[in-house]
C-alpha cells in the first residue's frame, strides 16, 4: 500500500523540520545532560523550591539521585515532549488538509494511485519522522551520557523511557492526522490537530502544580505517559503506554478510512 515515489518525496519535505527540531534537541540536550553535577544539582534543587509551581508545571522537580532522574526532571517535562509535538503538528497538517485546501489533491489522485495508498503513504512518512526524531533523541542521550559520565546511565531505562515516548508521540500524531483527514480546511486542520495536544498539555501542566488543579490529570492524555511508573516497572506506566500505542493505531486507521471515502470536491 506504500507509494514509493510518493513517500520520497514528502520525507524530503520533513527534512527541514527534521532538522530544524533536531538542532534545537541536540543543543537543550547536550547542555542539559553536561549540567549533572552534585554541586549543581543543589543550586537547580534551590532554584524548584523557590519556584515550585512554575518548576512543576513543565516538569521539572527536585531531588534526582541519578543521571536519568536528572534527566527525567529537565528533559521529560517540557523538552522531549514540546518539539516532537510541533513536528507532527506541522507535518500532519501538511501531509493532507494542506493538499486538499490549495486544491493540489487532483495531482496525486489523478495518478493511478489508490486513496488508500496515499493516505497510507502519508501516515508513514509522519511516522517516519517520529520514529526519527525519537531514535535520533535516544542516540544523543546515549552518546552525551556515555562520554560525559561513563557508567552512570541506567540504558535499559533509558530505552524503556523512550519506547514511552515514542508510543506518546505517535498518539500525537495520530490526533494530527485525523484532523488532516477529516477537514479539507487548514485552518480547522490546525485548530483541532494542534488545538487538541496544546489543551491536552496544558491541562498537564496544571496537574502538575497539584493542589486542587491536580484533577486536571484524569482529562488529559500525557497522564498516560508517566515516566516514573515506567522506570519503577509498575503495571500503571506499561499500561499507559499500551493504550497510548493502541489508540494511536485506532486513530491512524480511522484517518484513512475517512479520507478514502470523503468527497474532495475536485
Amino acid at each position: 500500500m506504500l507509494n514509493r515515489a510518493l513517500y520520497k518525496r514528502e520525507m524530503k519535505g520533513s527534512i527541514k523540520l527534521l532538522l530544524i527540531f533536531g538542532a534545537i534537541i541536540t543543543l537543550y540536550v547536550s547542555v542539559i545532560i553536561s549540567m549533572y553535577d552534585p554541586e549543581l544539582m543543589k543550586t537547580l534543587d534551590s532554584f524548584a523550591e523557590a519556584m515550585p509551581e512554575l518548576m512543576s508545571a513543565v516538569g521539572m522537580k527536585a531531588g534526582a539521585g541519578t543521571l536519568l532522574g536528572f534527566m527525567v526532571s529537565y528533559l521529560y517535562g517540557f523538552i522531549l515532549l514540546m518539539f516532537p509535538m510541533l513536528f507532527c503538528i506541522l507535518r500532519g497538517n501538511a501531509l493532507i488538509a494542506r493538499y486538499v485546501d490549495k486544491g493540489s489533491m487532483a495531482l496525486l489522485t489523478a495518478a493511478p494511485v489508490k486513496r488508500l495508498t496515499i493516505a497510507f503513504t502519508q501516515m508513514s512518512v509522519l511516522i517516519s519522522g517520529i520514529l526519527l526524531l525519537v531514535l535520533y533523541s535516544t542516540v544523543l542521550e546515549l552518546v552525551c551520557a556515555g562520554s560525559g559520565f561513563p557508567g552512570e546511565l541506567d540504558v535499559k531505562g533509558l530505552l524503556w523511557l523512550n519506547v514511552g515516548l515514542l508510543c506518546l508521540h505517535l498518539f500525537i500524531g495520530s490526533i494530527c492526522f485525523l484532523a488532516s483527514c477529516l477537514f479539507s480546511d487548514t485552518k480547522y486542520s490546525i485548530a483541532f490537530g494542534a488545538g487538541i495536544p496544546i489543551f491536552m498539555y496544558v491541562l498537564q501542566m496544571l496537574a502538575n502544580v497539584g493542589g486542587s488543579a491536580e484533577k486536571a490529570k484524569y482529562f488529559t492524555f500525557f497522564t498516560l505517559f508517566h515516566p516514573d511508573s515506567i522506570l519503577a516497572g509498575e503495571g500503571s506506566g506499561i499500561a499507559g503506554i499500551l493504550i497510548l500505542l493502541a489508540c494511536a493505531a485506532g486513530f491512524y486507521a480511522l484517518g484513512i478510512m475517512i479520507f478514502h471515502r470523503k468527497d474532495l470536491h475536485i
